[in-house]
């Protein structure tokens, strides 16, 4: 199978203008948001402890074709493989923060509520929409579903140890303005059961009873292909509520959102080129360097925008600065996609050659 073939197969025929569909989806939920007096209150609403149910909801169903695709008995041939794990733990819990608080100081230095919110977004590693990224991408969904769930565990336990050592014991020791976050585990934990809890055992189960009923060849060649493109409209729908939830705060202020955007464009691209190049020079495959280069780059916004939300308010700059953060991050890593795709074409074109 070709590159372009695994790309515009991947969940259904419309994948071959995700681009498209992804761009009127954000424009949509703009114009939504913008447009409908009361929607964002109406979808605020609609919450448990903070979590918002409709974009939980997208989530789960764009997570859940994709986790049911995973092979789950070769995830011990991922948890073996210390070249992958490492380069991901320090990658996303020393660098990724480190460099997004560095960002923040030298392009915001005059703008503390969204240089507060932008660390705060670099704390939050993803676990949700990557999953579709490093599919989309061809990487191996065995190595990011055993990354992801790494993440999560990482998350609970450091993210406000992060939060209160880069808002305030680091900026103090460089004689900076320090700022506080007030996070609970608890709060953090909800978060990853949710969107780390219900996909893949929804996943595990669906690929364990469809053998046991049906045999690997049924599941794998009729099941998968008919549940596939559900996660294109579990990705659409998020986008289009995550934007209407927000959509008058980022069309009022479009400067603000513009100097929020330049150290995103900067972290991204650095995140994922940066993890890309370490994944080669360790010598991953391209499956499990992509995997990397994406777990890496990506961040979790629902968690992100909740705690900014939980802690400064709903209409705070940095509650601000967390929702462009996927207002960047979509189509920032849907571009990177079609770079990682060229990049395996470029080396099977170089192995055959050679």
């Amino acid at each position: 199978m070709t590159t372009e073939t695994g790309v515009v197969g991947k969940l259904s025929t419309l994948d071959r203008f995700l681009p498209v569909w992804i761009a009127a989806a954000m424009v949509l939920g703009l114009l939504a948001g913008r447009s409908i007096p009361g929607l964002a209150g109406v979808l605020n609403a609609v919450s448990v402890d903070g979590i918002s149910l409709p974009i939980a909801l997208g989530l789960l169903v764009m997570m859940y074709p994709v986790l049911a695709k995973v092979r789950y008995d070769r995830l011990g041939s991922v948890t073996a493989d210390r070249r992958l794990l490492w380069p991901s733990l320090v990658l996303n819990w020393l660098i990724g923060p480190a460099l997004m608080f560095a960002l923040a100081w030298l392009l915001l230095p005059d703008l503390p509520e969204y240089r507060t919110g932008l660390i705060i977004v670099g704390l939050a590693r993803c676990i949700a929409m990557v999953i579709i990224w490093n599919d989309l991408a061809c990487g191996d969904r065995e190595a990011a579903a055993v990354l992801v769930a790494l993440n999560s565990v990482f998350q609970v336990v450091m993210f406000g140890v992060l939060g209160w050592f880069y808002l305030a014991v680091l900026p103090g020791w460089l004689s900076l303005p320090q700022a506080d976050l007030s996070v609970s585990a608890g709060q953090i934990a909800k978060s990853v059961l949710v969107f780390l809890g219900i996909p893949p055992l929804a996943g595990y189960l669906s690929r364990r009873l469809g053998e046991r009923a049906k045999g690997r060849t049924w599941y794998e060649s009729r099941f998968l292909p008919k549940i596939g493109p559900i996660a294109l409209y579990g990705l659409l729908f998020t986008i289009v509520v995550l934007f209407a939830l927000q959509g008058d705060q980022i069309t009022s202020r479009p400067l603000d959102v513009a100097r929020i955007a330049l150290p995103l464009l900067v972290y991204f691209g650095l995140m994922w080129a940066g993890s890309y190049a370490v994944g080669k020079a360790i010598g991953l495959s391209y499956e499990r360097t992509t995997t990397l280069a994406f777990t890496a780059a990506g961040n979790n916004f629902e968690l992100a925008i909740a705690v900014a939300i939980a802690t400064f308010g709903a209409t705070s700059g940095q509650a601000l600065a967390g929702v462009v953060g996927p207002l960047i991050e979509v189509p920032v890593l849907v571009a990177l996609v079609y770079v990682s795709l060229a990049l395996r074409r470029r080396s099977a074109t170089a192995e055959v050659s050679s």
